[in-house]
């Protein structure tokens, strides 16, 4: 008796008799169950029906499927595919053309089910099909059905396109290319193209060779939104099956067109899932074209090429002036060359093409700088200039900027990755703009000098630097500006500070969704993460701090250096000589009672802020801090080296007078500690045997003649 697992109820359907409900046995054959439902209806030969699903996709029931049949469906007894197929292969070729039309009609239909097609193939009912096309003697509604027959039966990867005849091929190219084809031809007509552009080169070169490129751009134009559609896609298959010779040869025509203009302005505004398509194909021809920089980004720089070695030497020359150069001596021209490329930031002066070895962006990044340079001369000057002059350690490294963009665009713009099946996520931009990426970087190299100023950065700073000019790039293409002006406008309004503000927001968002217990449990780990910044920030003030005296009769006088006691009771402070390096405590003289400070004062607050009042510039009052002590008649001033080192000493002054830390690195660790915390207490655990003590040091290895260059890679 079979198991109740095993059954399944259904209803099935003929035409003309009442339905059948039986419980299918889905271990019994299928031709027996068939047998079973004959029978019902008194029906003889049962090996000539067949049971197919009487709703949606109409699909033949076979031994390979049958076990998707689920409880409540209704099947319909039919003609066997095998009868099928002959009875539609004999109507195709009769002499009356009602006949002959409607075989096609019905054969245009039941081809979409793999079990018909490899009936009907197996009897060369495609060549059939063939044959119709190439002696092109039916009528139009006839020809439509069997394009789209033969269209449906190739579908299934049965038989190769390949072995498809150069008539055929030229038959149905002119189809596309004649004007007063019939609309419903066309379709099917680019859509059988499109099919054999994809499949191998040699069809892409046949059909390149019959279908001009002027004639796919016509349909374009058309109110016909399945037309314009089509001839998209088999646009976007013959870029895609290219090589680089074909591929750019198109590319020069499209532009000359205007095409992706056009192509956005006009076809956009297509509805419906018409508009998905599109979209899609829009997505795609952006990813072919961008992806035609491709080889660029993978290529280093050949430290060889004359014409490489001239560019990085153009750069060079836009930036300063060299007309006396050839006066010099050899080597020192040399020097001299160093010095400039050392000003227009390349890490490594005396051979500036190593910092181009790396790839990705590799020869591209050259090739940016270089439109930069040619195209905006200007702004190019203005760059280098500015940040050659400046002694302050804040100055922006022009090349090391442009190596790191140029790979920040590359993987925004996803540059190098294959347009993906389903994709449609294309920037409108794109379509109103020639040389994209060239473009965007100028754009963007002059929001990094902007972002580095608002951000007050340091060398040490610049991978925070470019994270918020990734952030400030995403975030502005993800409104979808639709020109390259309207992008420049919105990510220059986006500042650091409304960076920060966006952050702020979204974090806040996040804790809003946070689940109570989660919640909960961070407010409890708060104090014990924040002892432990508190902590680190006096052990920072006990290793000490090199600070520069500013005075009025010049910008940087001597140095002193800073220090609190290991038992946090003193502070001790002295003059120090330029090369000293973390002074022992005994030799800095100076020392001041933490009991006796009174007050921490910061920025303009400061006496010697007050006293230059005027004469400082926010660089320097965003790094000033007082202490007070004796009553608050005496103060020791601080002009903090950095940020960072702001951030540090006003934290721990605060501590030690028993007050809050306030600093935005503060707020920013404590967010980064209490995030890996929660993560760390949420994993989950069970099962995981975590050993009682820590794992045993290996041996140190034999010999330590191995070193890894961070030199060419950005951390």
């Amino acid at each position: 008796m079979p198991q109740q697992k095993d059954i399944v109820k259904i209803a099935i359907q003929m035409p003309g008799a009442y339905p059948q409900l039986i419980q299918l046995d889905q271990k019994k054959p299928l031709s027996a169950v068939i047998k079973e439902v004959c029978d019902g209806w008194n029906l003889l030969g049962p090996e000539n029906y067949a049971l197919q699903y009487a709703d949606g996709v109409q699909t033949y029931i076979t031994e390979s499927n049958r076990l998707d049949i689920k409880n409540g469906c209704i099947l319909r007894l039919t003609k066997a595919p095998g009868r099928c197929a002959e009875d539609l292969f004999k109507g195709i070729q009769s002499s009356d053309s009602g006949v002959r039309c409607d075989s096609l009609k019905e054969l245009a239909s039941v081809s979409t089910d793999m079990t018909f097609a490899q009936e009907f193939i197996s009897r060369d009912g495609h060549l059939l099909l063939v044959k119709i096309v190439e002696e092109s003697n039916e009528s139009n509604v006839i020809m439509t059905h069997t394009l789209i027959a033969f269209m449906e039966l190739m579908d299934h990867g049965i038989v190769s396109w390949e072995n498809l005849s150069s008539v055929f091929i030229k038959k149905i190219a002119s189809f596309v290319n004649d004007k007063p084809t019939d609309a419903s031809i066309q379709q099917v007509s680019l859509d059988i193209l499109e099919s054999m552009v994809l499949s191998s080169h040699s069809l892409f070169l046949q059909v390149k060779q019959e279908v001009t490129l002027e004639r796919l751009i016509a349909h374009l134009q058309v109110t016909n939104q399945q037309i314009q559609t089509k001839a998209m896609a088999l646009l976007m298959a013959l870029l895609q099956t290219a090589g680089d010779a074909h591929r750019q040869a198109m590319f020069d025509f499209l532009n000359k067109k205007n095409l992706r203009q056009y192509i956005y302005k006009n076809i956009i505004h297509s509805s419906g899932s018409v508009q998905d398509e599109m979209a899609h194909y829009l997505y795609v021809l952006q990813s072919v074209t961008l992806n035609h920089m491709e080889p660029r980004m993978r290529t280093p720089l050949d430290c060889y090429s004359q014409e490489q070695r001239d560019m990085l030497h153009h750069l060079r020359q836009a930036a300063f002036e060299t007309d006396s150069e050839n006066s010099l001596s050899h080597e020192r021209r040399r020097s001299l060359c160093a010095k400039e490329f050392r000003k227009l930031g390349f890490s490594n002066n005396s051979n500036p093409g190593q910092d181009l070895v790396r790839t990705p962006p590799g020869l591209l990044a050259l090739d940016t700088m270089d439109y930069f340079a040619e195209r905006y001369p200007d702004a190019y000057s203005r760059f280098i200039l500015e940040n050659s002059s400046r002694e302050d350690k804040h100055e922006c490294p022009f090349a090391r900027s442009s190596i790191q963009l140029t790979l920040i665009l590359c993987e925004i713009l996803r540059i190098g990755e294959p347009p993906s099946e389903t994709g449609s996520d294309y920037h409108p931009i794109f379509f109103s703009q020639d040389r994209l990426l060239e473009e965007l970087f100028c754009v963007c190299i002059q929001l990094v000098n902007k972002t580095w100023k608002e951000m007050r950065a340091t060398q040490e700073d610049f991978d925070k630097v470019m994270q918020v000019v990734r952030e400030q790039i995403t975030r502005t293409l993800s409104s979808k500006p639709t020109s390259l002006e309207l992008f420049k406008n919105k990510v220059n309004a986006l500042n650091y500070s409304e960076i920060l503000k966006l952050r702020q927001t979204e974090r806040l968002h996040q804790e809003e969704t946070l689940a109570p217990p989660v919640l909960e449990l961070k407010e409890r780990l708060k104090p014990e993460l924040l002892e432990l910044i508190r902590q680190q920030r006096l052990n920072r003030l006990c290793q000490g701090t090199m600070f520069r005296k500013i005075s009025s009769r010049r910008r940087q006088d001597k140095l002193w250096y800073c220090r609190l006691s290991p038992n946090h009771k003193m502070l001790h402070y002295g003059d120090v000589e330029e090369d000293t390096e973390n002074p022992p405590i005994e030799t800095l003289q100076e020392k001041i009672p933490v009991a006796d400070i009174k007050g921490l004062l910061l920025g303009k607050d400061c006496p010697h802020m007050k006293e230059n009042k005027g004469k400082q510039n926010k660089e320097v009052l965003d790094l000033a801090f007082s202490i007070t002590y004796d009553v608050e008649e005496y103060s020791l001033n601080f002009i903090a080296p950095s940020r960072t080192d702001f951030c540090l000493w006003t934290d721990g002054l605060s501590v030690l007078l028993g007050r809050e830390m306030s600093s935005e690195s503060m707020r920013s660790e404590l967010e980064i500690l209490l995030s890996m915390e929660i993560k760390l207490r949420l994993l989950d655990l069970e099962n995981v045997p975590i050993p009682d003590s820590a794992p045993v040091v290996p041996k140190p290895p034999s010999n330590y003649n191995f070193c890894y260059d961070f030199s060419q890679t950005e951390q």
